[in-house]
């Protein structure tokens, strides 16, 4: 497929912050794609919290599953756009590599433990899980992706540097002062995309997720006009069909919607803005890849369903609560008893020093440990620690 002339193009990256000698089959950002679905942390996801907890279904969403749709709706907007879908894809599998176990939750308790210690923030873990703690290859530590995986990895929801305001994660900021990843412009038409998609991926398939475990009916949903518009209609036309077909239907039918508004009104934009490059893009001052008006209106309808009576919903709070201790109680006795630690992260603890900037060295490596571990691990190693009636 012929690229537009504002797709990020391979031939034109700015590189790796370690110089390697690229593939002859595959592109430099076909080459980060298979780097990121080789991770650690992306095996990880597949027992990370989406909505509910690894456990509660088989045939729920999980964080891995989440990120494979994401990266499924990624793939065909950038199709329909003519951008760089590799380098697209890339980013849908990357953007949620450092989300902790027990998924918001989780992340807003370690964020509550790393408050003296300059906070947690997923988006800025995943940017150190690619540049530093995956550790696979003799020549650096991370996965040395391209600049502009990266670039997108970090700001596919925009500039993190407005107005010159600089109040970045340390993860970012650290890593930035090395290789720069211009932070105050927006990123490629692809991480725009990326972002998008996993907006429609979450929002329609938690619905399905939720009406499929009973939190929320049919009926409840049927306050959120877009639903209702749509299982209307597949109810009138399959009037005998099974509920769990009527339903999948309709989640279909609503993505469908979604990712066809973000193409119409994407083109508009560019043929508006009439971009030669991709630098354009980055510069222009506003999204070009976005919603129309009306699918705004409709998407912030949806999400104002789901909030109270879905990620709200008590059955969720009980799970989410549970997660919040589990993180809370690991990382404050592994701060204060590091022996407890596995071999290779005790070593790392005793090197760093009694002052202040040591303690917040050990914070962090904690940090890094427990958002490493999955919902299985976190629960079993919770459960090893604190249940005084387990073997160790």
């Amino acid at each position: 497929m012929v690229l537009a002339p504002y797709a990020t193009l391979a031939e034109k990256t700015r590189g790796r912050l370690y110089p390697e000698k690229e593939a002859p089959y595959r592109t430099c950002f076909q080459r980060d794609r298979d780097r990121i679905i080789h991770s650690e942390a992306f095996r990880r996801l597949e027992s990370k919290t989406q909505v509910f907890v690894y456990h509660e279904g088989t045939s729920l969403r999980t964080r891995l599953t989440h990120s494979l749709e994401v990266s499924q709706i990624t793939r065909s907007l950038c199709r329909m756009l003519k951008l760089n879908k590799d380098l697209g894809e890339a980013l849908a599998l990357a953007h949620d590599l450092g989300h902790t176990p027990f998924g918001h939750a989780g992340e807003m308790a370690l964020n509550e433990c790393m408050q003296n210690y300059g906070g947690f923030d997923h988006n800025a873990h995943s940017l150190k899980i690619v540049t530093k703690l995956e550790q696979k290859y003799p020549r650096f530590d991370g996965i040395n992706l391209s600049w502009e995986t990266l670039e997108g990895l970090v700001k596919h929801n925009g500039p993190l540097i407005c107005g010159g305001k600089k109040d970045l994660p340390l993860e970012i900021a650290e890593y930035n002062a090395i290789q720069d990843l211009k932070l105050e412009t927006y990123p490629g038409a692809e991480a725009q995309i990326a972002a998008l998609a996993d907006d429609i991926a979450y929002s329609n398939h938690d619905t399905d997720d939720g009406l499929k475990t009973g939190l929320i009916s049919v009926e409840e949903m049927a306050q959120v006009d877009f639903f209702k518009h749509h299982y209307d209609q597949v109810k009138k036309e399959y009037p005998h069909v099974e509920h769990s077909r009527i339903v999948a239907e309709t989640v279909r039918r609503m993505i469908n919607d979604m990712i066809l508004d973000v193409a119409d009104t994407s083109e508009k934009n560019l043929k508006e803005l009439q971009p030669n490059s991709v630098e354009d893009i980055r510069s222009c001052g506003y999204p070009v890849i976005d919603f129309s008006e009306n699918m705004k209106k409709q998407m912030k309808s949806l999400k104002g369903f789901l909030f109270p009576h879905m990620y709200r919903h008590y059955k969720i709070n009980q799970m989410t609560s549970k997660g919040k201790r589990i993180i809370k109680d690991l990382f404050t006795l592994l701060f204060a008893e590091n022996n407890i630690l596995p071999t290779q992260w005790q070593l790392k603890a005793c090197q760093c020093p009694s002052n202040t900037e040591g303690q917040k060295q050990k914070a962090r490596l904690i940090a890094d440990f427990v958002a490493g571990l999955t919902d299985a691990s976190a629960i079993e190693l919770h459960t090893r620690l604190f249940d005084p009636q387990v073997r160790i």
